[in-house]
């Protein structure tokens, strides 16, 4: 029986995920079909009985989005939610705004990998002639946080994601839980994975193969020491989960040509 349990999920699809760019911080909405996700999400967990206490979001809008569409869904709009940078996607320094599929063309489809599922692969670091660096660093939502503009990062591993999260995890996330509230974290895939990699103790190695759809709640039951009582559920239509596994492990690819 589980002590705690908790969702997690990758936000709904953005628009850049649709035109299959990295899009990191810079701060895109939902798509089309990205609402119909969060809005099914909420549907689903409405009809698994799930009841929210509070919800944690990054602070880019398609994560409160999601959240926002999700517990419409479910009724439960009056559940308090909580923001923060630390929940942030991965900051992909020099390669946002870039084409996946072009990258892999240009780079080969084997780095575009290693740049987007590896543990401590950090890419090349955003400057300041980068077409969207005043965007993200002039944005107000940056001044409001808990480190200073000068400290936030210029390009991100995914062990550097783990090590800014888990501060705001342990000291904000981890006493609600074991409080006895319910909690969903909308979050990002990069994340969403370096939080499923210290809960659920993955190896460095294996964390590459950990691929996230996009909308796709996951369920994680924990014992009193948040150690999980098994791996971690994709709730929903498992096929369709999976071709979106693979819709969203294709995007690192070549592109074949159109017949």
């Amino acid at each position: 029986m589980a002590k705690y349990r908790l969702v997690l999920l990758r936000h709904g699809e953005g628009a850049w995920t649709k035109e299959n760019r990295f899009c990191s911080w810079v701060d895109q909405k939902l798509s089309s079909d990205g609402i119909k996700e969060a809005q099914n999400c909420g549907k689903h967990l409405k009809a698994l009985g799930f009841e929210f206490d509070l919800v944690f979001t990054s602070v880019l809008s398609r994560s409160i989005q999601t959240a926002w569409l999700i517990l419409e869904e479910m009724g439960q709009e009056w559940v308090p939610i909580q923001s923060s940078w630390r929940l942030n996607e991965r900051h992909y320094g020099a390669l946002i705004g870039l084409n996946r599929a072009e990258m892999a063309l240009n780079h080969g489809e084997e780095q575009v990998k290693i740049w987007r599922r590896s543990y401590d692969v950090t890419p090349p670091p955003i400057s300041e002639s980068h077409p969207y660096y005043e965007e993200i660093y002039n944005d107000r939502r940056y001044k409001c946080s808990d480190v200073s503009q000068d400290n936030l990062p210029k390009a991100e591993s995914l062990k550097d994601v783990l090590d800014r999260l888990l501060p705001y995890w342990n000291e904000k996330i981890v006493p609600e839980l074991k409080s006895g509230k319910m909690i969903l974290i909308s979050a990002h895939g990069n994340s969403s994975r370096a939080l499923l990699k210290h809960v659920e103790g993955i190896s460095d190695e294996d964390i590459i193969n950990v691929t996230l759809p996009t909308g796709v709640p996951i369920l994680l039951e924990l014992d009193e020491d948040l150690h999980p009582l098994g791996p971690h559920q994709f709730l929903g239509d498992q096929e369709a989960i999976q071709a979106a596994i693979k819709k969203v492990e294709d995007q690192g690819k070549v592109k074949s040509p159109e017949k």
